[in-house]
């Protein structure tokens, strides 16, 4: 009894680990989409809204995805605090502590920090340049995103439960 228990438990561990491995790859295309969106709104609230960047941010974090919003929150929350921060560095804060429990990789945190290093410093007419590079290559990445999910979604779910299998087997 206490060996088909702990067969179990194994088993249900390693195709858990697995699930949760295959849950970062399944939601990277997800945070990309939200965030190609969110810069989206962002580009339309400076070029046609002309609000100013503090402003815009605080915008778009009310009517993005919830996922994404906080990059965009604390970034205008920084920016209201004056706390002498410019723009570049209230974007870097965000999307640092953002980064750290999100499923992106380092090309797309790169992508993120180099839109950052140009908010607040041009005129509008090169923020949108700035704004529709960023998402142009956050499209390219998501593509990537995509058919690395299509590839290794169910690769990695079916290995966990089968490697708490073969750790049984070799066990028992």
């Amino acid at each position: 009894m206490i060996k088909l228990l702990g067969s179990v438990l194994i088993v249900a561990a390693s195709g858990l680990g697995g699930i949760a491995v295959a849950g970062n790859y399944s939601r990277r295309p997800k945070e990309l989409k939200s965030i190609r969106s969110a810069l989206q709104m962002l580009e339309t609230e400076i070029s046609y809204g002309a609000a100013h960047l503090q402003e815009a941010l605080s915008m778009v974090a009310e009517r993005c995805d919830q996922d994404v919003a906080c990059i965009f929150s604390r970034t205008a929350a920084e920016l209201s605090a004056r706390t002498g921060l410019t723009a570049a560095q209230a974007w870097e804060k965000s999307i640092q502590s953002y980064y750290k429990e999100s499923a992106l990789k380092a090309q797309d945190f790169s992508i993120l920090r180099n839109l950052g290093a140009s908010l607040g410093i041009s005129d509008r007419t090169d923020q949108i340049k700035h704004l529709r590079l960023a998402m142009e290559q956050i499209g390219s990445e998501n593509l990537r995103a995509e058919e690395e999910a299509a590839r290794n979604v169910k690769l990695w779910s079916y290995l966990g439960f089968l490697s708490g299998f073969l750790a049984v087997i070799i066990l028992y």
